[in-house]
């Protein structure tokens, strides 16, 4: 099971221009991309991607060998799916704990 973190972290706001000038100006990210979808932004170590919807809280992206195989071992051992993107392919993942995470091939 040779899992990763990525450096991306993914956000969700009701206004993602605002949340994107927020950590631009306060915090000193540069904006990289804007599309109807996502706003990118990128920093030194960590690159922040916010797009339109309800707060979820930070999403960590971790990486598998197999996206199926790792969600359904996620939900047979207490981890809720939160929002399942098979287009992309990927999927929001809730821990027992409290972590959001997108898992991603």
């Amino acid at each position: 099971m040779a899992n990763s973190f990525g450096t991306d972290i993914l956000i969700q706001a009701p206004d993602p221009k605002a949340a994107a000038s927020f950590y631009a100006q306060q915090l000193g990210f540069t904006i990289t991309g804007e599309d109807p979808q996502m706003i990118s932004l990128h920093g030194a170590h960590i690159n922040l991607f916010i797009e339109k919807g309800p707060a979820l809280g930070p999403v960590l992206e971790v990486t598998v060998e197999d996206l199926d195989a790792a969600r359904q071992r996620l939900v047979a051992h207490g981890c809720e799916v939160v929002k399942d993107e098979p287009e992309v392919p990927r999927c929001y993942i809730k821990d027992p704990f409290g972590l959001i995470y997108n898992l991603a091939e």
